[in-house]
């Protein structure tokens, strides 16, 4: 039998430990228009942050961008409105927009992934009557995990959701609205 012998780790070096988040796990945050679960954050990976997020009836992402951030969705159930392309022109509801290739918003069901390079705009809705799950997961990490605990704070509030606050939190985390976030329950 051999004698298995582990090499000495240098001093300071960190031990090289995965995560593994068991289902229902990680850090839950809710009000009545998002439930949003903190599956990898920042503190545990360099590349991306990734969540995922319980969409309720009628709630509107509102379209918008990102300068520099990256981000991919992917429906596991429920249904839900999708863009994520350069309108031709960007007035009235992004559902009806059209991009110059012809493009529009289509129904996603579970199964579809949207990845949308930084710069394209993008929008989810749930226009059913039931809930809707994604994963979702964006890069680099740590602002949007900051921007959901202070989304979430806004919307706890109650009533409708208000657009100044929303407007002052997305410009500080890199989020360029372009039609209004809503949610009429």
């Amino acid at each position: 039998m051999t004698d298995l012998t582990l090499p000495a780790r240098e001093p300071g070096a960190a031990a090289r430990e995965g995560l593994v988040v068991p289902p229902g796990g990680g850090r839950t945050v809710h009000t009545a228009a998002q439930h949003v679960t903190f599956k990898v954050t920042g503190e545990h990976s360099r590349v991306s942050s990734s969540f995922e997020v319980v969409v309720p009836p009628g709630f509107d992402v509102g379209a918008h961008r990102h300068t520099h951030s990256e981000e991919l969705f992917y429906v596991l159930e429920g249904e839900l409105d999708v863009m994520a392309f350069e309108p031709r022109v960007l007035t009235g509801d992004w559902r009806h927009w059209e991009s110059e290739s012809g493009l529009t918003a289509v129904r996603a069901e579970p199964g579809t992934v949207i990845a949308v390079p930084p710069g394209c705009p993008h929008a989810f809705a749930n226009r059913s009557s039931t809930p809707a799950k994604m994963f979702f997961q964006a890069s680099p990490p740590s602002d949007h995990e900051r921007y959901f605990d202070e989304l979430l704070d806004i919307l706890k509030q109650g009533g409708p959701p208000d657009p100044a606050a929303i407007d002052a939190l997305r410009v500080r985390y890199d989020i360029q609205q372009l039609t209004p976030l809503r949610h009429d329950a």
